[in-house]
């Protein structure tokens, strides 16, 4: 096993040397820019006219409804135009990532203090008409929405739901050695759980081959209506949590008293100089043990605490309760300025305080001297290219899939563990793309059994190591991430995604739930970009849920949920996509599918257990393009005559039982006439005008038939399936069976006769449905109903399923001895281990 990938990850020198001390009247240029950064998201909150006040404002000039957030807003400008003067002077590329994204009036008065919003959006142009644009469509009907959204340049992350900012930022900067990411963490934010979990994230960061994340807690006291947490603990315990997170923290505090601003910027300036001079060291002393080939040891990363008041520089009462510094200006702190004079006055009093007639010219554009202020245009953080990930997005090298095909003499006649053969393709993909393709997971790689990208990679780890650890692949660069925690996996996963880049989310199928609101923020962002043309398309969020719902009979009920699916189809149909593949070959295609595609978020479900291969290569391909497909060999129909039952499947094990229903139809009414169906793509049973993937009438009728019969053997929750075939399903004809929230540590094929998914009931379904053999075949279907008896009792008995259910095989004459598959066990028998096994 090698403990790196392939090659080391390319690095640029990092810049070095400690910056001039911010002079008088540089700080006083600064402090206008803050003024004009202040002004103009005061504007957008409020104002739909008269922009520059070069009129009395009356209350028409103000909008009938007032949306948005004042409170963190003058601080990220304040933290926006210190980034902007340290990436001139050191010639950084950054990007600024804001945790309380809610703060989105700041940094859209930030890009649009730097050119780059009216070059991307030229009627919001630099003047007087363009000025009146920016502050009409804050939060306005067909205007932009109040966050950090997917609108705003520069943005990766809009914080609509907190929490996510250091997940993000580290995500953003793994394999991106030249870059750092400025990364505001809201106080309110900080008190999240993902949040909390996210400063271990420094663990991970490897200083000579990542970027930088300085992580600055911006602690101005209050969330909506509340104090916070870490406002209220005292800077000597704060100082001590952030040092045991392996943070070296620097304090600053300004604007709780009249200390003059020029002051404030110069304090800040050398607080913030301090930081990166401290990042350069690291950075420099990383090289050095890389080019002399040492250990590079985990340094101590500064961070910032940055304290000022909620509503800095916003009115300091309002109806005689404080405001500045405290709740009250969280959100509009006037919020009936369009109501009554006072509050009108309030405003107007308030807006003039920044002095516009000095910042904006004649003709509203921002003075030249205050403009000059940005960083060069290719290094301003609103148009750092890695912020628009599909324009840096390099197609993935991908070896040939077909190439790790496992043999499949007949249906049935081989048996695999199909996710470790797909771990062998994996670990050709990361040797072939040893730069930009990463596998994210909480702690369940090797258990999941891709395993095999353990032979060319490391899990990267950059934490103490004890002499036991040399039995692990762990080592500071690795093509593996694995914290046990879905959401820090999943905020890594997503900004290495938004930054240009591949990867791969594995997980246990139950606990993947832990991140539905992420993936939610996600696939609305993917939404959103698909109708912005200067977004570019990137590399698609992919999903790999192993260790599945049928298989985790051992570790009982808390283990069992395969509800991630019917979340995801509630995202928008452009953006979704979910595969059940039946064996290793169709999982091969169906990955490398995922892995090509942009713009998507690919569920994909697979158990890990020793299961049955189907079909071979070339009938696998052609399988997943159609992403369904009748199963010939398995049904009993008569060429050019209806049959009279259709038995479906979709997943792994109810392939299996409805292959065994189908062979005890087969044997006990031979002259019924069944068609076996096979669904990968899940979509595909919607109608055509409801997603891409769907059917029309016409096509799902010629699959499913017109007026038969459907039994349908479902992986996940039975409801979800009637969900998506409605519109074709028109006289209710398709009868599901799936999981009902019925399980137990038990057997595996007890957890199937549990929910009514095994292969006896599937037979009783049919006699049941088709109407000629309810009364004919009565004594099979009781048989079956005795079968189903007898596998219990053998299972309470002997804790194991019977020899005729855990041995069975579709093809009596097959020969199993599969030397690809590691071992012979059949399908139904589970092979079991620890609770992470």
């Amino acid at each position: 096993m090698s403990s790196t990938s392939t090659s080391p990850t390319p690095v640029a020198p990092w810049p070095d040397g400690a910056a001039t001390p911010l002079g008088e009247e540089q700080a006083a240029l600064m402090d206008q820019w803050w003024r004009a950064a202040n002004y103009l998201s005061v504007g957008q909150i409020y104002l739909k006219d008269n922009p520059l006040l070069r009129e009395p404002l009356q209350r028409e000039h103000i909008k009938a409804r007032l949306l948005g957030h004042w409170g963190t807003t003058p601080g990220l400008n304040f933290l926006y135009a210190h980034a902007n003067r340290a990436i001139t002077d050191r010639g950084l590329h950054a990007m600024f990532v804001t945790g309380p994204g809610h703060g989105g009036p700041g940094l859209v008065a930030s890009t649009y203090l730097e050119g780059t919003y009216s070059e991307i959006y030229p009627n919001v142009s630099e003047d007087l008409h363009g000025l009146k644009r920016l502050f009409t469509q804050f939060s306005f009907p067909g205007g932009i929405p109040s966050h950090v959204a997917p609108e705003t340049p520069g943005s990766i992350h809009e914080g609509g739901e907190l929490g996510y900012a250091l997940s993000h930022a580290y995500g953003a900067m793994f394999d991106n050695p030249e870059q750092i990411a400025f990364t505001v963490v809201g106080d309110g934010e900080a008190e999240s759980g993902p949040l909390a979990t996210s400063w271990h994230s420094n663990k991970f960061l490897n200083p000579h081959t990542d970027g930088v994340v300085l992580p600055i807690l911006h602690l101005n006291g209050y969330k909506i209506a509340n104090p916070t947490v870490l406002a209220r603990i005292g800077d000597e315990q704060l100082g001590d949590l952030m040092r045991g997170y392996g943070h070296e923290p620097i304090f600053f505090t300004a604007g709780f008293d009249d200390e003059d601003r020029v002051s404030v910027h110069q304090r800040f300036a050398a607080v913030l100089d301090e930081a990166l001079d401290a990042i350069a060291d690291i950075k420099r002393r990383a090289a050095e043990a890389a080019e002399a080939g040492e250990r590079i040891e985990r340094p101590a990363w500064p961070m910032i605490v940055f304290r000022t008041p909620k509503g800095w520089t916003g009115p300091k009462e309002i109806d005689g309760k404080k405001a500045e510094g405290s709740w009250r200006s969280h959100q509009v702190p006037l919020a009936n300025a369009r109501d009554t004079d006072e509050h009108l006055h309030d405003l107007d009093q308030w807006l003039r305080s920044y002095r516009p007639e000095e910042l904006f010219d004649e003709d509203g554009r921002i003075r030249p001297e205050i403009r000059g202020l940005a960083p060069a245009p290719e290094l301003r953080m609103s148009a750092n290219p890695s912020t628009n990930g599909g324009e840096v997005l390099t197609a993935l090298r991908l070896p040939d899939f077909r190439d790790y095909a496992v043999d499949v003499p007949s249906p049935g006649g081989s048996v695999s563990e199909p996710t470790r053969v797909l771990g062998t393709w994996l670990r050709d993909v990361i040797t072939d793309n040893p730069h930009n393709f990463r596998i994210f997971g909480p702690d369940e790689t090797a258990s999941n059994r891709l395993q095999a990208v353990y032979d060319v990679t490391a899990k990267q780890w950059n934490a103490e190591y004890v002499p036991d650890d040399a039995d692990d692949p762990m080592a500071p660069e690795g093509r593996v991430m694995e914290m046990l925690s879905e959401h820090q996996c999943e905020g890594w996963l997503e900004g290495y995604l938004l930054t240009g880049r591949h990867g791969l989310f594995n997980s246990y199928e139950a606990f993947i739930h832990i991140i539905d609101s992420m993936v939610n923020q996600h696939a609305k962002w993917l939404k959103v970009t698909n109708e912005i043309e200067w977004r570019r398309p990137i590399a698609s969020l992919n999903y790999l849920l192993s260790s599945h719902v049928w298989r985790q009979d051992h570790n009982g009920f808390s283990h069992q949920d395969p509800g991630f699916i019917d979340h995801m189809v509630n995202k928008k149909a452009e953006i979704v996509r979910v595969y059940l593949p039946p064996d290793a070959n169709t999982l091969l295609s169906t990955f490398d599918h995922c892995l090509r595609s942009r713009q998507y978020v690919n569920v994909v479900v697979a158990g890990k257990q020793p299961n049955p291969n189907w079909l071979t290569m070339d009938e696998a391909v052609t399988h997943c393009t159609r992403g369904l497909g009748i199963w010939d060999w398995a049904g009993t129909e008569v060429e050019g005559t209806d049959p009279d039952v259709v038995l479906a499947c979709a997943g792994d094990i109810p392939t299996i039982e409805v292959l065994a229903a189908a062979k005890i139809l087969r044997e006990e009414v031979p002259d019924l006439k069944v068609r076996v169906v096979n669904v990968v793509d899940l979509m595909r049973l919607q109608d055509e005008t409801e997603h891409p993937h769907g059917l029309s009438q016409k096509a799902f009728e010629g699959i499913f038939g017109e007026d038969i019969p459907v039994v349908f053997a479902y992986h996940g929750y039975p409801w979800l399936i009637h969900r998506l075939a409605y519109r074709h399903d028109r006289h209710s004809r398709v009868h599901v069976r799936g999981y009902k929230e019925e399980g137990t540590t038990t057997t595996p094929f007890d957890m199937l006769m549990r929910n009514d998914t095994d292969r006896f009931h599937l037979v009783m379904d049919v006699i049941d449905r088709v109407d000629e053999l309810g009364t004919r075949f009565a004594s099979l279907r009781q048989r079956m109903e005795d079968e189903r008896i007898r596998a219990r009792a053998y299972a309470y008995a002997h804790g194991e399923d019977l020899p005729e259910v855990s041995q069975w095989q579709w093809d009596d004459n097959a020969d199993l001895a599969d030397p690809s598959a590691g071992t012979i066990a059949s399908p139904a028998t589970a092979t079991t281990g620890g609770d992470n096994e």
